[in-house]
């Protein structure tokens, strides 16, 4: 009752939008954590009535409690070493960083920035470590969606983009953020009940936006700064990490010195930024939660003939984690000609089928798919959650010219797959030798549906990953290829 008590006392007074989520030991465990299992709810906490919100908060708690129960949680436990009984929760309320805009409250700035890069481009080294920035609600970023990714020891490198169009295809068009207006159908047990998802005309409105994009001028075929000219907007933060309107770099990198100090090894670091622009603008920064990360720390060769073998099922020059796999005898594959972006929903539940019995029997196996693993939008790749593929030991990240993006690095899920330290192989269509598809289709068939198959092959595939080059391989172990 004192808890209660205290509760509505906090709810007669706060009238900002509120995020309830989970604090658990298993949560941020170092290895097989269980990030981004449970749930969370964002509250709008703009009702009159203060009874009705200490309700709304009430709710909320107990689905973030409840989550524990649900299927995608017992999946994860199922497939880790973990006993669910050496989980104990707690539930933390935070204020939502950010401002409203209309119907709509959402931080100008969202983002992860992690000590360490598994995928580097250009000059940029994996220890100069990594960051996500999207606009709106960080559910973009650790949803593995579209946002902007530099280096912060070089935050006014160009884009690895061929062209200003190419850009304008892989920029951010739409952001999430917490619905003020009229209240949705009544849903309690939907983690998005109070959030939308708007598109980037929206934000137009607001007078920080300028500090967010560029804008792409025709004319000239190239992106500029800012807003002052009309055209489609770029969300690549130059204002911010090109121009410096704001120290949001130095900040960020000082913090990650600051907490890898603290915590004593790699760490991510969530946060949230709100712009309050003028002549001179001023942000106030969320710093929203740090967890730790494992890095490839033992050593592992892979010499330049042994990606040019015959026996190859799979070759990637973007591989993340470190390590040999020679136990493997399973393969989950999604079939290439019956892959269409339009079904990644239902791809992902036969996914979780196939994973289910896997788990069952205690059969790691190798997952390879198109698009994003884990991506909350479709039409970048297929949307599973961490357990409906918490089986998997090694996954393989295909593109296809129709479904072609950066490689995933949504932080709950990409934070899952480097503790689980599970083999990530990022494999390009364009790319030879590339993927074998002719000898994934000669092996043995144990299940299949419509979009995906689970094959057994006779002799266990080897699995190299070497974290410091970020090379990595599948090999049969056939006698002859």
């Amino acid at each position: 009752m004192e808890v209660l008590g205290d509760l509505k006392a906090l709810m007669d007074e706060a009238r900002t939008p509120l995020a309830v989520r989970s604090s658990s030991l298993l949560e941020d465990a170092l290895y097989q954590p269980f990030a981004g299992v449970y749930k969370t709810k964002m509250l709008p906490n703009n009702q009159v009535d203060a009874a009705e919100r200490f309700r709304k908060l009430v709710e909320a708690i107990k689905f973030v409690y409840a989550s524990t129960f649900f299927a995608g949680a017992k999946s994860y436990v199922g497939a880790s070493d973990r006993n669910i009984r050496d989980e104990k929760m707690a539930v933390i309320i935070q204020e939502v960083v950010g401002r409203r805009q209309g119907d709509l409250f959402y931080p100008d700035i969202s983002g992860v920035v992690r000590s360490y890069n598994f995928y580097p481009s250009g000059r940029a080294r994996p220890e100069d470590g990594v960051v996500n920035l999207a606009l709106g609600l960080g559910k973009t970023v650790v949803d593995g969606g579209l946002c902007w990714v530099y280096s912060p020891a070089q935050p006014k490198a160009p884009p690895p983009y061929g062209s200003p169009r190419e850009l304008l295809k892989n920029t951010q068009v739409r952001f999430w953020a917490v619905n003020m207006g009229k209240p949705p159908e009544y849903d309690p047990i939907a983690e998005t009940e109070y959030l939308v998802e708007a598109p980037l005309a929206d934000a137009e409105t607001g007078d920080a936006l300028r500090h967010l994009v560029s804008t792409y001028d025709a004319s000239s075929d190239r992106v500029v700064p800012g807003t002052e000219s009309t055209g489609p907007r770029v969300v690549d933060f130059s204002p911010v990490l090109v121009l410096g309107s704001l120290p949001l770099n130095e900040i960020l990198r000082e913090l990650l010195a600051k907490s890898e100090e603290v915590v004593g090894g790699p760490i991510e670091i969530e946060f949230a930024m709100r712009i309050d622009d003028g002549p001179t603008p001023r942000g106030r920064l969320g710093f929203l939660q740090v967890r730790p990360m494992v890095v490839p720390s033992e050593t592992v060769e892979i010499a330049d003939e042994e990606l040019r073998d015959r026996k190859l099922v799979a070759v990637s020059h973007r591989a993340m984690g470190n390590g040999v796999e020679d136990a493997l005898v399973d393969v989950m594959y999604v079939k290439p000609e019956a892959f269409d972006a339009r079904s990644t929903g239902a791809i992902a539940k036969e996914i979780d089928q196939l994973n289910r019995a896997l788990v069952a029997e205690r059969r790691p196996y190798v997952l390879i798919g198109f698009g994003r693993w884990g991506s909350s939008d479709p039409w970048l790749g297929i949307p599973v959650q961490w357990g409906q593929i918490a089986g998997a030991r090694v996954i393989v990240e295909a593109s296809l010219p129709q479904m072609n993006v950066e490689a995933s690095q949504g932080a709950h899920f990409f934070h899952n797959i480097s503790s689980f330290r599970v083999s990530y192989l990022t494999v390009g269509h364009q790319a030879r030798p590339g993927i074998n598809w002719d000898w994934l289709s000669a092996q043995a068939t144990v299940a299949e549906t419509d979009h995906v198959r689970h094959v057994r092959a006779a002799r266990p595939v080897l699995v190299k990953v070497d974290g410091r080059s970020g090379r990595g391989g599948i090999w049969t172990g056939d006698e002859e290829s």
